[in-house]
């Protein structure tokens, strides 16, 4: 059976949720191998065999953690030499989608970003993809190459499916260009508590309708009483009401959750094309002619400020 490589986004040896996400599809094309690189990547071995992973190919060193992008290029591109996959997987994000591209490029291969689901084709791995916004939904393969393909956090469950995982040491040269842009300091960001934004299986956003930074708290008490990340709309980051690495949208980040809530936001295409992938939309606001409600599947006209706390109250009482 033909092997899929896969890219394993961790920190310090802990898989984030995206990745075994990727062993779920990478399943359905091939056996998967996880590449996993810098500081404790042996460490993830036991991990992604539990969830499909064939073969490990690990390899640190200093370069992974000191520069930005290239050495993980360089490695990659020595697991794809070394293996000749089907495909290649990455997790979307500005990272993921920054090493897929330079690999691509690399080994003159075509290249299919965001992508929300994989199913094997004929010719080769067949994408799905949101395009125009999300107004419109294709299925895309690449004609030329291997595959490189980044897939949307959210796009499949996680699915234990033990394999052998056998850890093997990658052998990586190190390009001219590997050192070209150095980390000079890190700042660890401060932790709220709750899912990563792009990653969470519920996500609660608010809008131009919270009117103000002192009304956040509202949502917040809704998140977090689901388990669920916190976003905004593009007004209320403009605002100063919400930061800016909250905000959902064409400019900020895309989000493909189980369930999306969304209050007070009136459902401008720059909003609609960071959340439209969403499995289940649901949508507060008190203009009932308001964008967002062609697009939900349950939507609640009314005052966010009577609404939210009582859906809160009533989460509260339902989990207790």
């Amino acid at each position: 059976m033909a092997e899929v490589l896969v890219y394993v986004d961790h920190v310090d040896g802990a898989v984030r949720k995206p990745t075994l996400e990727l062993l779920t599809l990478a399943r359905r094309l091939g056996d998967p191998v996880a590449v996993a690189l810098g500081s404790g990547a042996e460490a993830t071995a036991a991990t992604l065999a539990e969830h499909g992973a064939v073969k490990v190919l690990t390899a640190d060193a200093p370069e992974f953690g000191d520069y930005l992008v290239v050495p993980k290029v360089d490695a990659l591109q020595a697991a794809y030499e070394a293996v000749s996959p089907a495909a290649v997987l990455v997790p979307t994000s500005a990272e993921g989608k920054e090493i897929a591209a330079r690999l691509a490029l690399r080994i003159g291969s075509g290249i299919i970003t965001d992508a929300t689901d994989l199913e094997a084709g004929e010719d080769g791995p067949v994408a799905t993809q949101s395009a125009f916004a999300a107004s419109f939904t294709t299925k895309s393969r690449v004609s030329r190459g291997t595959p490189v393909i980044t897939v949307k956090p959210n796009s499949a469950p996680v699915e234990a499916a033990p394999a052998a995982g056998t850890v093997e040491a990658l052998a990586v040269s190190f390009g001219e260009h590997a050192t070209g842009t150095k980390v000079v300091s890190r700042t660890p960001r401060e932790s709220s508590g709750r899912p990563e934004l792009t990653e969470a299986a519920i996500v609660v956003s608010g809008g131009r309708g919270v009117n103000g930074a002192e009304n956040f708290h509202l949502i917040e008490a809704l998140a977090d009483s689901l388990g669920a990340a916190v976003g905004a709309s593009r007004a209320a980051v403009d605002a100063g009401w919400y930061p800016h690495s909250n905000q959902v949208g064409q400019t900020g980040k895309s989000v493909s959750p189980q369930l999306y809530i969304a209050n007070g936001i009136s459902g401008a295409i720059q909003h609609r094309a960071g959340m439209q992938t969403s499995k289940t939309i649901v949508a507060v606001n008190k203009d009932s002619e308001a964008p967002i409600f062609d697009l939900v599947d349950y939507g609640v006209v009314g005052d966010l400020f009577q609404v939210v706390p009582q859906l809160t109250e009533e989460v509260t009482s339902r989990k207790g």
